[in-house]
């Protein structure tokens, strides 16, 4: 069934057609790469000598908070390499490996649960990385020790989901999930087309993922999304368009649609990519074009960075309700929770911290077989890091900035108190990408395509560096 148009209640969002405010020499010109803020400060600025100790105290903190509790736990294992991947991974076929990391991964479960109430129940839980990687009695055996160390919730308003590469995972996995209790699902498709599919080491027929989708549905998985990337090799505005026109005739409730980055001096893997076949910068920006523009087109509502969602789904309802949240899973309905990372690289957001685990599996299992926990590196926020990281969120989940609010919010005068963003922000506004109405920013459409650029002025750990 095709997705409804967007109905009267999204006025702004139906000025968001790319053909009313499109400079696509202003978006080739900033097409680079860019924090997600899906934390503020970024992993960037976490530094080495956060302890171990200061973590658990900040948990220990976390239990007078009243937030709910959210685990992450990340599976680093894949059976093949995608030449596009930026992520750190275990290559192999061979799943028993991964025995002894779901042992490790009880033990950091042990160590960090020794240090929270019991009554605090895992509201929110995600599984990424590689997941289906595992078998399912190692996914059962997962599951079980998340109940056994921190509680898991059966309430129908929780929320937990699982990333899914379509091309390791069948019906039998969808059913097993279910029944694990989980009610999300994003399946990374990247791209249908064949020839992009080669290009990248990542075949996947497309039934493969119309069987996941059906499937999913007739289990009645409360929310479905497929991630794409745009910008991989082969690619044009054409194929991508093929690729997207079979994504919306699946009628996900939500899309993901980000760019890909090629800096094969940093991943081993992207050097697999010849650079003659990735699409020039005017291609680039023509494909950006195309998905906006379908995807608006077929009714679905831009949710800040990357993503389209229906006007039904609760992202949606949370963003006209000024109640969107951002976190290190993207954007959110959910009030704010503490956050558990479990496993390689995972974060943590915890009371007023930041930890994070090792990216090298040798350095996890080391820490944890010496009986303490992985954390390699954090930083605990000053007040200065909670108001600026309240005003990134507010721009990214509300594309609009209300300064009178933060100010009564902070206890500070926000103009103030902020001008040397507003300052930053100025070119900003004589480019058409702010509208600045007294104490009031509003991202244009325009704006809205370079949020992640705009929320840059406002980064006082990032050098100084002009933002356009």
């Amino acid at each position: 069934m095709p997705v409804q148009a967007i109905p009267d209640r999204y006025p702004a969002l139906n000025g968001f057609i790319p053909g009313r405010a499109w400079n696509q020499a202003m978006l080739q010109r900033n097409d680079k790469e860019e924090p997600r803020y899906a934390s503020y400060p970024t992993p960037r600025s976490f530094h080495d000598n956060f302890s171990a100790e200061e973590f658990t105290a900040a948990l220990e903190r976390s239990n007078s908070g009243n937030k709910p509790l959210g685990v992450y736990v990340h599976v680093p294992f894949c059976r093949k390499v995608c030449f596009y991947c930026a992520c750190d991974k275990i290559v192999t076929q061979n799943t028993q490996l991964a025995e002894p990391y779901l042992s490790r991964l009880d033990r950091e479960m042990v160590l960090s649960s020794r240090h929270l109430d019991s009554s605090r129940q895992i509201q929110q839980l995600h599984w990424g990385g590689t997941p289906a990687f595992l078998t399912l009695d190692q996914m059962s055996d997962l599951i079980d020790r998340l109940d056994a160390r921190f509680g898991l919730s059966y309430a129908p308003t929780r929320d937990y989901s699982i990333d899914i590469d379509p091309h390791q995972a069948d019906v039998l996995t969808l059913r097993h999930l279910q029944a694990l209790g989980f009610n999300r699902i994003s399946l990374s498709i990247q791209d249908f087309d064949p020839t992009v599919q080669h290009a990248i080491n990542r075949v996947q027929p497309h039934v493969l993922t119309e069987t996941l989708m059906e499937e999913a549905s007739r289990l009645g998985f409360r929310s479905l999304s497929l991630d794409l990337i745009y910008g991989l090799p082969c690619q044009t505005r054409t194929s991508f368009a093929k690729t997207l026109a079979q994504a919306i005739e699946l009628n996900p409730a939500r899309f993901k649609i980000t760019s890909y980055r090629h800096m094969p001096e940093r991943f081993a893997s992207q050097r697999h990519i010849n650079r003659d076949d990735l699409p020039c910068p005017e291609e680039k920006t023509a494909i950006l074009h195309t998905a906006i523009t379908m995807l608006t087109q077929a009714g679905y509502v831009p949710i800040g960075l990357d993503h389209f969602v229906r006007p039904d789904d609760n992202l949606a309802i949370a963003q006209q309700q000024g109640t969107l949240q951002r976190n290190f899973k993207s954007y959110s309905s959910h009030t704010q929770y503490d956050l558990v990372g479990l496993g390689v690289s995972a974060v943590s957001c915890v009371d007023n911290i930041y930890a994070q685990n090792p990216t090298k599996p040798a350095s996890y299992e080391q820490a944890l077989d010496k009986g303490h926990l992985a954390i390699k590196r954090g930083i605990r926020l000053t007040q200065d890091d909670q108001i600026r990281r309240h005003v990134i969120e507010c721009m990214l989940c509300d594309m609009a900035l209300d300064l009178d609010e933060i100010s009564r919010r902070w206890s500070i005068d926000a103009p103030r108190y902020l001008a040397d963003a507003l300052t930053k922000l100025e070119d900003a506004e004589r480019a058409g990408l702010i509208q600045r109405t007294g104490n009031r920013l509003v991202a244009t459409a325009q704006g809205r395509l370079l949020l992640g650029r705009l929320v840059m002025a406002f980064d006082a750990h990032s050098p100084a560096q002009a933002i356009f």
